[in-house]
């Protein structure tokens, strides 16, 4: 009798230490673990996109009268000046792309050059707006400001890796991994890499998503042309490797088998 209580005793051991196990496995794959969802964490004022140099841009004006913002949106009237192509036909009605230059300078018909680095759409079109208001060409000029092209990437242990299209102002690193699927549950949550280009340099940042600390990470609002990388767990790694000498061995052993196959067809 005593040993079957042993044993009895003994499975529901292993059986609750197996749960606590499973449950702290688990748990690992969640995001924002240190959360207190009866709380307001604060946001981030300064996470939409900013304009840097090589960046394609589409610019607009607009006017109650739009004979008055023809000049600024034709391609005749800006011809002479570098960094422009057209989007479609090279009709005057026609947007053309615009690449801010190395120094952070937007070209423009008409008014000329204008900073363009460090400022948001909206912000960059207030600035060519005052800029023709001021120089007497249209006081109620409304300017619009869309990226031609702005993309993101993830790579790594995600479902779906790859480039992604950014449509918005604001995006966080939360949005790229939906973009992407999602982290496998192969994952590292705490150490998630963001590479990012910054005044011509590579700089690279880490982000636990685990943590409620990734509001206030530089990279959880993500810019133009961020890379992020979803590292692998320990297991993934290990199995990969596993995986690799397994088809090693059974190559070799193949290889083994057939020479030794050709050797004895020979001598016969």
């Amino acid at each position: 009798m005593k040993s079957i209580l042993r044993a009895t005793v003994l499975m529901a051991v292993v059986f609750l230490a197996s749960c606590s196990a499973e449950k702290k496995a688990w748990k690992k794959a969640w995001y924002i673990q240190d959360a207190q969802f009866e709380t307001v964490d604060r946001i981030l004022q300064n996470g939409q996109i900013r304009i840097k140099p090589l960046d394609r841009l589409t610019i607009m004006v607009n006017s109650r009268n739009p004979e008055l913002a023809v000049p600024f949106n034709s391609w005749s009237s800006y011809s002479s000046l570098s960094g422009t192509q057209t989007a479609g036909s090279t009709g005057a009605s026609s947007l053309q792309i615009r690449t801010v230059d190395e120094r952070g300078m937007l070209g423009m018909p008409i008014i000329g050059e204008i900073e363009a680095q460090g400022k948001t759409r909206s912000e960059l079109g207030q600035a060519i707006a005052d800029k023709i208001a001021a120089a007497g060409y249209i006081n109620d000029a409304s300017v619009n400001v869309e990226f031609a092209d702005m993309k993101i990437s993830v790579l790594g242990e995600v479902e779906r890796p790859g480039y992604f299209d950014v449509t918005r102002d604001k995006v966080t690193i939360f949005d790229a991994l939906a973009m992407a699927g999602d982290m496998t549950v192969y994952a590292v949550r705490e150490e998630v890499i963001v590479e990012r280009e910054e005044n011509g340099q590579r700089t690279f940042y880490t982000i636990d998503l685990t943590s409620t600390k990734s509001f206030d990470s530089p990279v959880y609002y993500l810019q133009q042309n961020d890379i992020i990388y979803v590292k692998p767990n320990r297991y993934k790694a290990q199995t990969g490797r596993i995986s690799q000498n397994r088809n090693f061995y059974l190559s070799l052993i193949a290889t083994a088998i057939s020479i030794t196959t050709l050797i004895v067809t020979i001598t016969k």
